[in-house]
């Protein structure tokens, strides 16, 4: 898996042109990639697009990244994504039926086990 998976996705092309154009994606855009990203990239190469963020330090981008696999996360349903997105400025999905990253992406069959596990415990 790699930088040209995550591209198959319509948000997060959105989101890897943002950081390779140096904007501030915001702390919710910069969740929402670690979260999804961290399956398709090496930490190192994760780290290193977090950078490109203004202001966004490589220590800042080994915490969130040490934080998201540490506890785990999922990548966000397409509802939460767009919560998120009303807290920042940057619209971190500008077309809302592009920010279902399930559909567009495969993931570890961890990821959907976690899932299925979340809802049946619900």
């Amino acid at each position: 898996m790699a930088l040209s998976d995550l591209r198959k996705n319509a948000m997060m092309s959105h989101l890897l042109d943002a950081l390779d154009r140096g904007e501030d994606i915001g702390h919710y855009g910069r969740l929402t990639f670690a979260m999804i990203a961290r399956h398709f990239l090496p930490e190192e190469e994760l780290c290193a697009w977090l950078q490109k963020n203004p202001g966004f330090s490589e220590s800042d981008a080994r915490v969130l990244c040490k934080q998201v696999e540490g506890r785990d996360y999922n990548p966000p349903r397409r509802e939460r994504i767009l919560e998120w997105q009303q807290e920042q400025a940057f619209p971190i999905c500008p077309d809302p039926n592009g920010c279902n990253v399930y559909r567009d992406l495969e993931f570890p069959e961890h990821v959907y086990a976690h899932i299925r596990e979340f809802y049946e415990n619900a």
